[in-house]
């Protein structure tokens, strides 16, 4: 068996939340594996850094809460590129509050983020990829889109990435019989920049540690297969599933 069925060559893909961590990665994997893509977030500095050392990554500045943005980067896309075959809905934001006391401005932004931008980005997407009659959506979903998340106390974030792991099932169903397979990834513990305080609290890693039945967290590689498998003709026959990357974490 070879790797055909993972090779991305001719594809055009778009990564959001591509300036650092998991989101650079992708975009690097991606175009690794034969695409195009299209690296989109804020921090322009950073994107311009990632596509300066591979030359099949483009940077797009865009903020995913703004639907002008949004429109802006498929249009962008499809103007400079022609297509899109793969969209990674990676753009993310968390907060942590007990419920009894969480902003409602702040539920609001976290939902507007990480559940809202999606659908709306999928839905710009998806209208390209029926008209090609084929396209790959994976969605960042969460381990905390899966279970809850106590002690840690972070009912927008849970929230938030329930929903998607739901309008993945939902979006699946509806584009399956026209050429779009939808799936989400939910991640356990990996470092990032939403994670870098766990990481840097020795009390909180000892608990990542003792409660996961791999003993460890994710090494950054380790979401490289799945991610590729997801955005391939590997997974032609998958649409609609939550692949969760974990450890063993929700499997307890």
């Amino acid at each position: 068996m070879t790797d055909e069925p993972f090779r991305l060559d001719g594809r055009v893909a778009i990564v959001t939340g591509a300036s650092s961590g998991l989101g650079a990665r992708f975009a690097r994997v991606l175009e690794n594996a034969g695409a195009t893509v299209v690296a989109a977030a804020r921090r322009t500095d950073r994107l311009e850094a990632l596509a300066e050392a591979a030359p099949n990554i483009h940077a797009f500045t865009c903020d995913v809460a703004s639907d002008d943005a949004l429109q802006a980067l498929v249009e962008h896309t499809v103007g400079e590129h022609g297509r899109i075959d793969v969209l990674v809905n990676n753009a993310g934001i968390s907060a942590a509050s007990p419920a009894e006391t969480e902003p409602l401005h702040a539920f609001r932004d976290v939902l507007a983020i990480n559940t809202t931008s999606v659908f709306a980005l999928s839905q710009l997407t998806g209208r390209v990829m029926l008209e090609q009659r084929s396209g790959s959506i994976v969605n960042l979903a969460s381990i905390f889109g899966l279970v809850a998340s106590a002690p840690v106390a972070q009912a927008s974030y849970n929230a938030s990435k329930a929903a998607v792991v739901n309008l993945t099932r939902e979006l699946a169903c509806q584009w399956a019989r026209r050429g779009i397979r939808v799936n989400a990834l939910a991640p356990g513990f990996f470092a990032s920049e939403m994670t870098e305080e766990l990481w840097a609290d020795e009390r909180s890693m000892q608990w990542i540690r003792r409660n996961t039945p791999a003993g460890r967290p994710g090494e950054p590689h380790e979401l490289d297969g799945a991610l590729l498998f997801l955005a391939s003709d590997a997974s032609s026959y998958v649409t609609g599933h939550t692949l969760a990357v974990d450890g063993g974490w929700t499997a307890r």
